[in-house]
């Protein structure tokens, strides 16, 4: 690209580092959440890093055909973070945008306005394609890229290289010049609130700080005597998916949920949902709970609660749910709700030394909820 000129758009200002922007680049770079997820950062960052990148860093940048703009205040010029443009593919009209922001100006959009505004301005400049990689666990930056309108695209294997040398995989998220503006709409969209409740039961996304008692739920005998195959989880896989389940929410893969007790906030159990076919939209639950909650009806609740909102802010058309033919209780708990058994699938599911178990579906539409 062209040297930097100073771009005006969103509400933000993209113009040139300079030296009075030391301290502020220090801020930002040395900060723990920026260290977690840019492993090119030096650590510690200090003082004559931030220099050097002023001086030398943000200039290559422009040389070898990208750009490296800071953020700035567009009342007070002050620095807010940096976003740029790296790796660079002309004969492909192709780029990776990348982004960071000072902790005190989080949560505040800037981030999502300065990728739209050097988007667009990337766009008008002749590129065709622009390229997002976030990390699996970094949610915020996946909002950030799902606000400024980038899609979903797949999974980099072992793209990404961390400090201590080793490789993991990165998330893609695409924007193409012809996209439409603004913000990409999602599959899953967020709970309203942040969580759904009949005032007896509320379902909210899983967190991280969940991991132990998804473990204890799931590897209960009967937990696993329901599941396909039945093979108890491993704790290290259990604790991933707490950690990602906002990820795997913001991608559309599953939405994951925490069933809790309105009276107590005591955790009851956890449910699911997850596409099976988009183009359809057909989509499909599970749920288990703790041995104290059950004969509650806490589980008609939950599955009532989520169909609601499959059916409404999702845009949900019809639901499914699987069960393993002598599972009764799961059976009732979906005929209350309104689910209809549809059909009996023989050896449709792996079981244990390459055995195959039967699954009954359950189907709801709409019109069918109680």
């Amino acid at each position: 690209m062209t040297p930097p000129q100073v771009i005006e758009a969103h509400g933000v200002r993209l113009r040139p580092f300079r030296a009075e922007d030391t301290a502020d680049v220090v801020d930002g770079c040395a900060d723990p959440a920026s260290q977690r997820f840019v492993s090119s950062l030096p650590s510690p960052y200090t003082e004559a890093d931030a220099r050097w990148w002023i001086d030398a860093g943000a200039p290559a940048a422009w040389t070898g055909g990208g750009a490296a703009y800071a953020i700035a205040d567009s009342a007070t010029d002050r620095l807010l973070g940096a976003v740029g443009l790296n790796n660079p593919l002309p004969e492909r009209g192709q780029a990776e945008i990348g982004y960071w922001v000072r902790p005190a100006a989080r949560g505040r959009g800037i981030a999502a306005a300065a990728t739209r505004a050097l988007s667009e301005h990337a766009f008008a400049t002749g590129t065709v394609r622009l390229e997002l990689l976030t990390e699996a666990e970094n949610a915020p930056s996946q909002r950030v890229a799902l606000a400024a309108g980038f899609g979903y695209e797949g999974v980099r294997r072992s793209a990404g290289s961390g400090r201590g040398g080793g490789r993991h995989d990165l998330l893609a998220w695409v924007r193409l010049a012809d996209d439409p503006t603004g913000p990409t709409a999602r599959l899953l969209p967020d709970l309203p609130g942040g969580a759904l409740t009949d005032q007896v039961v509320a379902l909210r996304r899983l967190a991280p700080d969940d991991a132990e008692l998804m473990y204890r739920l799931h590897s209960r005998p009967e937990v696993v005597a329901n599941q396909a195959p039945p093979v108890p989880p491993e704790r290290a896989a259990i604790e991933r998916r707490c950690r990602l389940a906002e990820s795997a929410w913001l991608t559309g893969d599953i939405a994951r949920l925490l069933i809790t007790d309105v009276a107590t906030g005591e955790p009851a159990g956890s449910c699911g949902l997850s596409y099976t076919d988009v183009a359809s939209g057909e989509a499909s639950l599970g749920y288990a709970l703790l041995p104290d909650w059950r004969g509650r009806g806490y589980a008609t609740r939950a599955v009532r609660l989520l169909a609601g909102w499959a059916f409404g802010p999702a845009g949900i058309a019809r639901l499914t749910a699987g069960t393993v033919p002598e599972n009764t209780a799961s059976h009732r708990v979906l005929e209350r709700v309104g689910f209809e058994r549809e059909g009996l699938q023989r050896g449709r599911l792996p079981g244990l030394a390459g055995t195959r178990l039967d699954d009954l579906t359950f189907a709801l539409l709409p019109a069918d909820l109680r």
